[in-house]
């Protein structure tokens, strides 16, 4: 007989049922996050250039971008044992004052070096607040809801794409570049004191309170990042392919050390291709790579090939975006068996624009290049929030946390790989953005080529975790919600 709690949890409550009294204030606080987030990214790429004819530093315009991801990452990777320590309310707090302290010292920056140090605490704060918010939805929402809070973070993302830009260009034309990041850092520190008010403060019941910090493993990742960062921007393909597996050993070398250690980083069974969550995790990276190519790439490939300006070829690209929230919000409501083909249908789709993308855009026409965009965010949309799902709701015991800010981590560590894999592929294409557009026409065409392979990988997956989900559902039934909070709450009220 189904309780009154997982009665709640089943139905489908709507996108109403997401503004009660009991979830609004949470759901407002992790969408504060994600526009700082995304703000903040649009914001200093369109700021940069002011920022250098200021302060200096032309030959260092990479390295904040760099110690950003960096930083990033480990913090990232770090979220589960943070939450197991002080509680989900407490380090999305220290997220975001970590990302202010960052914030504000970018805004006081006299030189570039201040400048990537105040990046450095920024990716720290950011990699934090999104990992931290994974655990925010596992423990807050009931899991019915999962795809739909998911699907409302990424509009924000949609929001910040359009308007991002031209707020920065505001604060940039008018020479007070400084002016964007203390508007940053006043969110920052107001989501901070919000987050203690309206996020659950108490840790997770058996858990230890202070967890060991893995400092061995946390500095295989920063070697790998090293060499991940390094790969992108090797001129030499030798030098590049050495560092690109250097980075995938040390990752390897982190998640064997870490499956043998007491306190984990990631979930016991990451990557295996035996339990949804490591299937689901696998997933995850394979989609993120195989979106890198869209936002580094394509850009460039507008402008070049087409004769598109800087703002028009980044809002063509911001199509994907639209068309990622647009598809998440459309198949949020799904359930039964549906969201198990959305995860096999939507690496199908994104591999369909990325090979459509590479057909087109070598040669056009631009129309047929628009939808391509499209069907590469679309892809991502239909299939990131129940992946999401997913690998949260099948965590072993013990792991639920850990299993949740692992979706972030994951996430960021595939746009890394892809970045420096993206670069390979267009070097050896012959890519160059000072030489003809013959080379760059090739890049046009590998590049895309290339990472529908990712795509591919993620759909066979993607069936791997059909299977495994449909053994699971009809061998061991659940007993009990799994919304009912890991933080020693229902999340339902009852």
């Amino acid at each position: 007989m189904i309780n009154a709690e997982q009665s709640t949890d089943e139905r489908d409550l709507g996108w109403l049922g997401l503004l009660t009294p009991e979830w609004m204030p949470s759901l407002a606080v992790l969408l504060g996050g994600v526009l700082m987030h995304s703000m903040n990214v649009l914001l200093v790429a369109t700021v940069l250039p002011s920022i250098v004819a200021e302060v200096g530093g032309a030959a260092l315009m990479s390295w904040p971008s760099t110690a950003y991801l960096a930083c990033s990452i480990v913090a990232a990777t770090c979220a589960g044992l943070v939450t197991a320590a002080i509680g989900p309310g407490r380090a999305f707090a220290v997220g975001a004052v970590v990302f202010c302290l960052g914030t504000l010292l970018c805004a006081f920056a006299p030189a570039m070096g201040q400048i990537i140090a105040g990046r450095f605490l920024q990716g720290g704060g950011g990699g934090l607040l999104s990992a931290v918010a994974y655990v925010v939805v596992r423990g807050t929402f009931p899991e019915r809801v999962w795809p739909r809070v998911f699907a409302s973070l990424a509009s924000v993302w949609s929001i910040s794409v359009l308007f991002g830009p031209l707020v920065g260009g505001a604060f940039a034309s008018s020479g007070k570049w400084r002016g964007a990041f203390f508007a940053i850092a006043a969110l920052a520190g107001a989501l901070a004191l919000i987050a203690l008010w309206v996020l659950p403060r108490h840790r997770p019941a058996g858990r230890r309170a202070r967890p060991r910090v893995p400092s061995g493993r946390g500095a295989l990742i920063v070697v790998a990042i090293a060499a991940m960062s390094l790969a992108a921007v090797a001129s030499v393909a030798a030098i590049k392919i050495c560092l690109i597996l250097a980075a995938v050993s040390a990752l390897v070398s982190t998640l064997r050390l870490d499956r043998r250690a007491t306190t984990r980083v990631m979930p016991g069974d990451a990557f295996s291709v035996y339990s949804p969550t490591g299937v689901g995790l696998w997933v995850a990276l394979l989609m993120s790579i195989a979106f890198v190519p869209l936002q580094i790439f394509v850009p460039v490939f507008l402008q070049r090939l087409h004769g598109f300006d800087p703002l028009t070829a980044g809002y063509t690209v911001a199509a994907a975006s639209m068309a990622w929230t647009a598809a998440a919000i459309a198949v949020a409501g799904l359930s039964n068996r549906w969201p198990d083909r959305m995860i096999i249908a939507g690496p199908v789709v994104m591999g369909t624009g990325l090979l459509g993308l590479a057909i087109a855009m070598p040669r056009g026409p631009v129309l047929a290049i628009v939808p391509m965009i499209i069907l590469i965010g679309g892809g991502i949309g239909v299939c990131w929030a129940f992946t999401a799902q997913r690998i949260m709701r099948s965590a072993r015991s013990g792991d639920e946390e850990i299993a949740a800010s692992s979706v972030a981590t994951v996430q960021q560590t595939g746009l890394a790989l892809g970045a420096a894999l993206a670069g390979l592929v267009a070097n050896a294409a012959g890519f160059s953005v000072t030489s003809d557009t013959t080379g760059i026409a090739r890049a046009a065409f590998f590049v895309p080529v290339s990472f529908s392979s990712a795509a591919a990988a993620a759909g066979i997956m993607g069936v791997r975790l059909a299977v495994l989900a449909r053994r699971a559902h009809s061998s061991s039934p659940r007993e009990s919600s799994p919304s009912a909070s890991v933080f020693g709450r229902s999340s339902t009220g009852n």
